[in-house]
């Protein structure tokens, strides 16, 4: 089994290389990010995750977020540090899907209190205010409670309250299906990235956007899968139009915890025996077994 603090390294390259629409990777960047920022960040957390399962989540989040800012001057990983933090507790030998659920069950007020520091020195975009426990105020809840007060408009705080369910049941499997149907790792990022997008609006781009423009995200993703990946450069641009406002960060976060899951489960060997990448011409992913 790979080291824990490997696994989450690991998943963050991947997820970041990987040419997703509308998401940073290794031919694109914004404007206040970059792909060798992500690469950084994820060098970064490494030492941090390898140790999760000795201390409290709160404090490996804490303690992330700061050794990313260590590297990086701009937020790269929040969500994914919400996510793999949980994950990494886990000891190594014990079962992942029932271990996150007996750590969320164990989280406390301090745990809140730890997270809360975390956000606010993180200050991701599009944060706004909750009615109830909010994030610049101390928490009198623990995490898992405060956690699911924003199940319903964040992907991340959704894990924690059932337990992961849309990353082992919806991501996991994903991944395993564009393994077998692409041939290759990127692409079967790619698929699993649209697929979550396709059955989970992107709560980021709920947050800057609307619901309305969240649901047309979901749409495209969708007849992207039903045409054979035809329209992802179409996809692609409409998501990076007006200054990337449309960028799907709350899937890139689901998507990286699925790809821990996958390397922490050994649901695919190392080093693999999928190619990166297949051929990808004019822009359109060939699936196997296509002309």
């Amino acid at each position: 089994m790979l080291d824990v603090g490997l696994c989450a390294q690991i998943a963050c390259i991947w997820e970041a290389t990987a040419r997703k629409p509308g998401n940073v990777h290794r031919y694109r960047d914004f404007a206040d990010s970059s792909y060798t920022d992500f690469l950084l960040s994820a060098a970064a957390i490494a030492p941090v995750m390898t140790s999760a399962c000795q201390r409290r989540v709160g404090a490996t989040i804490l303690d992330a977020v700061r050794a990313t800012q260590c590297v990086t001057g701009t937020n790269t990983n929040l969500g994914i540090v919400l996510l793999l933090s949980p994950l990494a507790a886990v000891p190594p030998e014990e079962e992942l899907r029932g271990g996150v659920e007996r750590v969320l069950a164990g989280l406390d007020v301090e745990d809140a209190r730890l997270a809360y520091e975390a956000i606010r020195l993180a200050a991701p975009g599009g944060l706004g205010s909750a009615p109830e426990q909010d994030v610049r105020e101390q928490p009198t809840q623990t995490l898992r409670q405060v956690m699911a007060l924003a199940a319903h408009r964040d992907l991340v705080a959704r894990q924690y309250a059932n337990g992961f369910a849309d990353v082992f049941e919806d991501g996991v499997p994903a991944l395993l299906s564009g393994l077998e149907r692409i041939g290759s790792i990127e692409g079967a990022v790619i698929f699993a990235h649209l697929q979550l997008m396709a059955h989970h609006p992107d709560t980021l781009i709920a947050r800057k956007r609307g619901p309305a423009e969240t649901q047309e995200a979901a749409r495209r993703a969708k007849s992207v899968l039903e045409t054979g990946w035809a329209e992802l450069n179409q996809f692609d641009a409409w998501l990076r139009a007006e200054g990337h406002a449309r960028n799907p960060g709350a899937t890139a976060d689901l998507l990286t915890a699925c790809l821990f899951v996958l390397l922490r489960e050994n649901k695919t060997e190392m080093p693999p025996r999928f190619t990166w990448a297949e051929e990808f011409d004019d822009g359109i992913w060939r699936q196997k077994g296509q002309e």
